[in-house]
């Protein structure tokens, strides 16, 4: 069985605390937060407690109504659909600042649908700022609390009052597991959020032209074949020379923590830009982890196309990534759904293929021969013997290898082990460990 919790969404205009006030919900840095306005684009899903009371919370972009510019709409429709999912609204305030035209914009926004809303006088951080907490109430809500988001002054009685509106939990019939994760990674502009709606059906991130749209990680859950997946739209990682905004910075850090927690690293890049240094750098962090890869040739329909183009193409991809050619390559159109599919099969079949199990004596069997076929270098004129191998992890795989020297096998040996596993027995897009130990 499982529950789906009550919901609270944070909303409110840009720069009045609302990601300062999630993180002191959560406890941690979960939202980038930073004194520039419009920081946080998409929303942002959480789960909390107070006073053994779960729910979840939702971060949202700051709500700008009638502003044409395509991100600022972005962010409104955004917060429209964090206002339909949630049970309770809190209504971020800035005390230091007063009630503005852009909080009475919000202010009649919220009051068009029928969920209970809480206003939060946040950066009431002392007693004489709380007192101007009361003006507040000229934007028309009963409830009114001053509470300072970073020190965490009158958070207690707020959400004393947020679990008391809360409605009971729903009891889903489905049982809980954890779903494979897949990460969107890539640089900017590259498509990763056109890739995740296009999946989805609906617009869960935010999609524009002006690179760098995504600056946060956002998870979502897809089905596809009756299999339920996580899915990570990441900020786009920029050359480490671009890297001089701290928000910058803290997005890079969420992109690789994506990939250190992914089961599968979806890699896009542009197919008019072509495979560039940071691509190969990001898929090598990849292998690192041991994490499934599969690389994903976007906007494919802008390429012209000549007799056998995709394999010149992914020809000209292996030359630059020689130890790398085990990972998949798919062309696609994330704007026009053209081959999208085939992403999610490939997801499939790496996520297999990361579970593959190798039995102890297939693999021995395997190793005599392909020892028969390129026998083992000596070393100070002894010779290096390998007495047998066992796979001693799945998922990702892991194998073990028992030898008199192996400190001594040269490095291209370990590279023709690895190879004839591979060609023997799959591991599409999976790193393959091996470990050589002295028996």
């Amino acid at each position: 069985m499982k529950r789906k919790l009550p919901t609270v969404a944070i909303v409110g205009r840009p720069n009045v605390g609302k990601s300062t006030f999630f993180n002191r919900l959560l406890g941690e840095r979960k939202a980038i937060v930073d004194d520039q306005s419009g920081v946080t684009r998409d929303r942002h899903y959480a789960e909390s407690n107070w006073n053994g009371r779960d729910f979840t919370i939702i971060d949202t972009g700051g709500y700008v109504p009638e502003d044409p510019d395509s991100i600022t709409k972005g962010i409104r429709d955004q917060v429209h659909l964090a206002i339909n999912e949630a049970d309770v609204l809190l209504f971020i305030v800035d005390v230091e600042v007063g009630i503005t035209d852009l909080d009475r914009a919000v202010s009649l926004m919220l009051k068009e649908q029928s969920r209970p809303v809480i206003v939060c006088a946040n950066k009431s951080d002392n007693e004489h700022k709380s007192w101007q907490a009361p003006e507040f109430y000229g934007l028309g809500f009963e409830k009114v609390f001053p509470i300072s988001a970073i020190s965490g002054l009158g958070t207690g009685d707020l959400l004393d009052e947020v679990v008391e509106l809360l409605p009971d939990d729903i009891i889903i019939e489905d049982e809980e597991h954890k779903y494979p994760r897949l990460a969107l990674i890539g640089r900017p502009n590259v498509g990763k959020s056109s890739l995740l709606n296009a999946l989805l059906k609906n617009e869960r991130s935010i999609v524009s032209e002006v690179a760098g749209t995504t600056r946060d990680s956002i998870n979502s859950f897809f089905e596809f074949q009756d299999q339920i997946y996580e899915l990570v739209d990441t900020a786009g990682l920029r050359k480490r020379t671009k890297v001089n905004e701290s928000i910058e910075f803290y997005s890079t850090i969420r992109t690789q923590k994506a990939i250190r927690e992914c089961d599968v690293a979806l890699l896009l890049i542009d197919a008019v830009q072509g495979l560039e240094a940071q691509d190969i750098r990001v898929m090598r962090e990849a292998e690192k982890f041991n994490k499934g890869i599969i690389l994903v040739i976007n906007k494919w329909d802008l390429v012209e196309k000549e007799t056998n183009t995709l394999k010149k193409y992914i020809d000209d991809i292996y030359t630059k990534i020689a130890t790398l050619k085990y990972i998949p390559v798919v062309s696609i159109s994330a704007l026009t759904g053209q081959r999208v599919t085939k992403v999610m099969e490939m997801a499939e079949t790496v996520i297999e293929e990361r579970k593959k199990k190798i039995s102890t004596s297939k693999l021995n069997a395997f190793l005599e021969q392909i020892l028969k076929e390129r026998p083992l270098p000596l070393h100070n004129r002894h010779p290096l013997t390998i007495k047998y191998g066992t796979q001693v992890k799945m998922n990702p795989p892991v194998f073990a290898f028992f030898m008199n020297k192996p400190k001594e096998l040269p490095s291209n040996y370990r590279r023709y082990i690895e190879a004839k596993l591979r060609e023997n027995f799959g591991f599409v897009g999976v790193p393959v460990t091996m470990v050589f130990k002295e028996k």
